[in-house]
């Protein structure tokens, strides 16, 4: 599994808990993936919104700029759910080779 869909099941699935506004879920990822750079997430949000795997949002203001808050569809919960199979594949084929 190549690193750009582990991060696309990261996102997914962390929007599977219910809506995320984008800094929250680069912090997140960040505390996982400090490498990652914050313009490749956001790349990666875009492309899952383009593809229709998750809309966007502006959520209401509290002071500061509108948070621009991203959910799941019905597309995006599938996409996760054929990421994750592939995951535990993944995961399985190295374990048997005895790399953990």
């Amino acid at each position: 599994m190549l690193k750009k869909d582990l991060l696309e099941l990261c996102l997914l699935h962390l929007m599977s808990d219910g809506d995320q506004y984008g800094y929250e879920l680069l912090r997140r990822l960040h505390a996982v993936f400090p490498d990652v750079q914050e313009s490749a997430i956001y790349a990666i949000l875009r492309g899952l919104c383009r593809e229709g795997l998750t809309e966007r949002y502006q959520g209401e203001t509290s002071g500061g700029p509108a948070r621009k808050y991203y959910r799941l569809t019905e597309a995006g919960q599938n996409r996760r759910a054929a990421l994750l199979e592939e995951w535990r594949g993944t995961r399985d084929a190295l374990s048997t080779l005895g790399i953990q």
